[in-house]
């Protein structure tokens, strides 16, 4: 069974909820201010079971002006509103207010309720008739049927009843939504039960035991209870009056505006990227940075409107805009506003919020005016692309999408997986499912090759950039795990090496100008001369101009012409390896030799001696036994 909501709008006084309390019972001004003053100044609630066996939830709303922020709250999450007009003076003010209202939060369905009919004369009831029709004319109640009554004579009563349960009918099925969300219009306590908060749950479902979070606080709680019209049920959905019983939370920690949700669901956030509509009744033309009342759900934050392609929006008109407020809210994209004025306060436009998480945006810019067109008007794959995209070169959780594309998981998985199979997207973080947009991967991408291939040229004889230095030279790609990603692509493409912490492109080859050449074989000849006493580099370097000895040096180790012993001190490959032959063999011979016993084998100094010896053990050939040495076992 589908459920429906059904609420009131219209004027102070014009018998809202003497309707309510005539079709219902259930007299909705509970407060006793209300009492004394005869007017409703808070939300108030009933049901209604219509003849097709339905149950009509109904939000009865304030008409005096002072309280339209409370209509605003009650008008969020119904399906029907019931415009109600006294025969005996017509359109109002708040009856133009409070269409406007349901208008900009897309309300598609309703009736007009023609009240007090038993106050009038026939002419002057035919002349408000005539005022009516051509007021409705270019609204979305121009064909909606209009029921005459009297909650005194009781004249009308059962026509509204049915034209309700008519209506109930054609309502299609509401699109249950895929988070649980509340937004609280009342928080009391309950002796023997704690606190206990009611709203219209828009979206989603919950039952007894879920965990849920208020948010904009982020305060955790879990669901104790729930009642639906009064009665106790396990589990709510979208579409119902609810009343939720709170499990270990004070009343102070919530209040009207705050939003019960799934666990973990919603981000707060400061600022909103929205399309906005100036009514063209607004009394002026809405300047940039202007503030406003900010209301959605049921909360009403005092905000600043940054309009992004003009200076100004004439009444009628409409614009790409960021809302900037004074107070952290929790959206999701789709979900309708309203702006009020600051003051005097009076409805000045809504519209449709398309990001609920966006950065600050820089106005007249091309990029952002882009950004919000495919928002509002672009495909579901598109704009998806769009929310992966906007995560830049750190990408976007998958676990965020649900909340910033406000898609549930399934129709989610399907667009991801086109989008991965096209490759516009990819999974560069399996470990926290991280995607990034195509564009961001390969601008990361040619930076890294345009780095190596820079460094190639400044220092062409060097065999390639230190792994880390790289990523810490590329701008896009310093997140680890993306810049991992990058480099292993890279290599698998066959584009780049990585040899140990070293990384080069793949065709970049050392080679030696011809002075360099000839200090080349300067160095060799000195090094194979000497033989096992070659004496330090810095004792030879100062002998070749500029920085050639030590580039060449690094090329003749990179080509394993030269060995690092220790710290300045290098030998000829030669003269290790005719030394590693003898003592090979005086091992396999001797089994061990002491320190003094390799001294004699080297006939070179202990300068020479304890380095050399100390070499064989890193290069595991051999391994120290108390003061002597034998060959380690493979």
């Amino acid at each position: 069974m589908k459920p429906i909501i059904l609420g009131t709008a219209g004027h102070i006084d014009h018998g809202k909820t003497s309707l309510i309390k005539a079709l219902t019972g259930i007299d909705t001004d509970r407060l006793k201010e209300e009492k004394e003053r005869g007017i409703t100044i808070e939300l108030g609630f009933a049901h209604l079971e219509l003849p097709g066996g339905k149950r009509l939830g109904i939000v009865d709303v304030p008409g005096h002006e002072k309280f339209v922020k409370n209509m605003v709250a009650g008008a969020t999450g119904i399906d029907l509103v019931a415009l109600v007009i006294a025969a005996d003076e017509g359109v109002m003010p708040q009856t133009r207010e409070h269409l406007e209202i349901c208008e900009l939060l897309k309300i598609e369905h309703g009736l007009v309720v023609l009240t007090k009919i038993d106050m009038v004369e026939s002419d002057w009831f035919e002349m408000v008739r005539e005022d009516i029709v051509e007021y409705l004319s270019d609204t979305f109640l121009a064909k909606a049927p209009t029921v005459e009554v009297s909650s005194v004579t009781g004249e009308g009563l059962k026509e509204v009843v049915r034209v309700l349960d008519e209506l109930v009918q054609k309502i299609p099925e509401r699109d249950p939504g895929h988070i649980f969300r509340l937004p609280i219009d009342r928080v009391f306590t309950m002796k023997g039960f704690g606190t206990v908060i009611t709203g219209t749950t828009v979206s989603g479902k919950v039952a007894t035991g879920d965990e849920v979070t208020i948010y904009p606080q982020k305060v955790p709680s879990r669901i104790r209870g729930i009642q639906v019209h009064n009665n106790e049920v396990n589990e709510v959905r979208a579409g119902l009056r609810t009343a939720i019983n709170l499990q270990g939370l004070e009343k102070a920690a919530i209040h009207r505006g705050n939003i019960l949700a799934t666990k973990d669901s919603l981000r707060p956030t400061y600022m909103v990227d929205v399309i906005f509509e100036l009514l063209p009744s607004a009394p002026r033309k809405l300047k940039n940075r202007a503030k406003v009342r900010f209301h959605t759900g049921t909360s009403e934050i005092i905000s600043t409107v940054v309009l992004l392609d003009r200076d100004e929006l004439k009444p009628g008109e409409t614009c790409f805009a960021q809302i900037r407020l004074d107070e952290p809210i929790a959206v999701l994209r789709h979900d309708r506003y309203v702006l009020r004025s600051y003051s005097p306060v009076r409805t000045i436009g809504g519209g449709e919020i398309l990001n609920a998480l966006p950065w600050k945006k820089k106005r007249f810019s091309d990029y952002a005016l882009s950004e919000m067109k495919m928002l509002h008007s672009g495909e579901l794959s598109e704009v998806i692309e769009l929310f992966v995209s906007l995560g830049r070169y750190n990408g976007v959780g998958q676990v965020e999408l649900p909340f910033l594309t406000n898609i549930n998981k399934k129709n989610l998985d399907g667009v991801l997986k086109a989008l991965k199979a096209q490759q516009r997207i990819a999974l560069y973080d399996k470990e926290n499912d991280t995607l990034i947009h195509a564009d961001f991967l390969k601008k990361a991408k040619d930076e890294i090759l345009k780095t190596l291939t820079q460094y190639h040229k400044d220092f062409p004889l060097k065999a390639g950039l230190l792994k880390e230095e790289l990523r810490s030279r590329t701008t896009g790609a310093k997140n680890p795990k993306l810049f991992n990603y990058l480099v292993n692509q890279l290599a698998r493409e066959n584009i780049i090496v990585q040899e140990k912490e070293i990384v080069h492109l793949k065709d970049h080859q050392v080679t030696l100008a011809q002075d360099q050449e000839k200090t080349r074989q300067k160095l060799e000849e000195r090094y194979l001369k000497s033989g096992l006493q070659p004496p330090y580099f810095k004792e030879l370097n100062d002998k070749f101009p500029g920085n050639t000895g030590l580039e060449v040096l690094e090329v003749m180790l990179k080509e394993g012409v030269l060995l690092k012993i220790k710290e300045d001190l290098f030998f000829h490959r030669n003269a290790i390896e005719e030394l590693k032959g003898r003592l090979v063999k005086f091992l396999k011979d001797h089994g061990t030799i002491t320190t003094p016993q390799f001294k004699e084998m080297t006939g070179t100094s202990r300068k020479y001696t304890i380095p050399l010896i100390e070499y064989f053990d890193q290069s595991q050939l051999t391994v120290r036994v108390g003061d002597s040495r034998v060959l380690r076992k493979k």
